[in-house]
């Protein structure tokens, strides 16, 4: 297996895009300008049946990993033109390259700088000199969560939800392509999301939104909500975005059912597993009111208990989405 110098062979390249079709050895970003820790870590790798691509500082990496996807990146830390904590960061900051996982390996072996790589983003950090074995062992444990995460973001991206992550700082961090195609449709540009979202979401947030909690979205050409479902094990906020012309809820119930505005909320909270007092309590009415309105449903959804007419509302619901 040769030494890929990507950066300054295209011909190289070419090929190795037309090889990597159906490619299953991991492809490892090595980005370092030492020759020594080169020549260790590519010997390394190749016995591991690992393909390398070879970057001597942090904008040689960012081009390569832009046109060939590495599956993970080895990064020294003190490098010229820009340093491994910097490319790191820009790194994270591509939504395409976000999830490659970066191991840190540097002679910098101060707490500090351990905090600093792992801030950057790094998901693991090695100081030189590099035991081979150990390297092998944590990057095959950072490739197999890197391949699970993925695993699970495609079955999201498949489902057809329109679903997205936020930072706590109120910035995008993950979307579906069906949220993607629904914000289009919104026109919301670049600059609405940067000037105007960006706030919105960061003061929604900061008030610890429980679940269900919704957030219109103003000044769009189309209506659109963000529905809070919770947060992730990344600290990241899971949002449901909703179309605002689309009815949900009680209303959807009312209209498709022929129910009463009080029914349809009846209906609603029991489809959401509450029992007949906590549907009082939100609604501010006795338990025996809302018994009532529980023998006015049945008969109009052709079912006889509350666990079939729950059955109705979330069928109903499901296919409105």
């Amino acid at each position: 297996m040769a030494l890929l110098s990507i950066y300054s062979n295209e011909v190289c390249e070419t090929n190795f895009l037309m090889k990597s079709d159906n490619h299953k050895n991991d492809i490892v970003l090595v980005v370092d300008d030492s020759a020594d820790a080169l020549s260790l870590i590519h010997d390394t790798l190749e016995d591991a049946h690992m393909d390398v691509l070879v970057a001597l500082e942090g904008k040689q990496a960012l081009t390569i990993a832009k046109r060939i996807r590495p599956d993970i990146i080895l990064m020294d830390a003190i490098m010229p033109n820009m340093d491994g904590f910097e490319a790191c960061k820009a790194l994270k900051a591509d939504p395409a390259l976000a999830n490659i996982p970066v191991i840190f390996m540097t002679g910098l072996n101060h707490t500090d700088d351990i905090v600093r790589g792992l801030e950057a983003g790094g998901v693991d950090y090695l100081t030189k000199p590099i035991q081979p074995n150990e390297l092998i062992a944590r990057m095959k444990v950072h490739l197999s969560n890197a391949r699970l995460n993925n695993n699970a973001q495609f079955a999201l991206d498949s489902m057809g939800q329109n679903l997205m992550t936020f930072s706590e700082l109120g910035e995008i961090a993950w979307a579906t392509p069906q949220t993607h195609a629904l914000m289009a449709k919104a026109r919301m540009t670049t600059v609405w999301r940067a000037e105007q979202l960006t706030l919105l979401v960061k003061n929604w947030l900061a008030h610890s939104p429980t679940e269900g909690n919704r957030l219109p979205l103003k000044n769009l050409e189309y209506p659109l909500t963000l529905k809070f479902i919770g947060m992730t094990e990344q600290g990241e906020a899971l949002v449901k975005l909703e179309d605002g012309d689309r009815l949900t809820g009680a209303e959807l119930l009312r209209q498709q059912l022929a129910l009463t505005e009080r029914e349809s909320q009846v209906l609603h909270w029991i489809a959401n597993g509450k029992t007949n007092r906590e549907i009082a309590e939100i609604l501010e009415m006795s338990p025996r009111t809302v018994n009532k309105h529980l023998e006015q449903i049945f008969p109009k959804l052709g079912v006889e208990n509350r666990t079939s007419a729950a059955g109705v509302a979330l069928r109903l619901q499901a296919n409105a989405e």
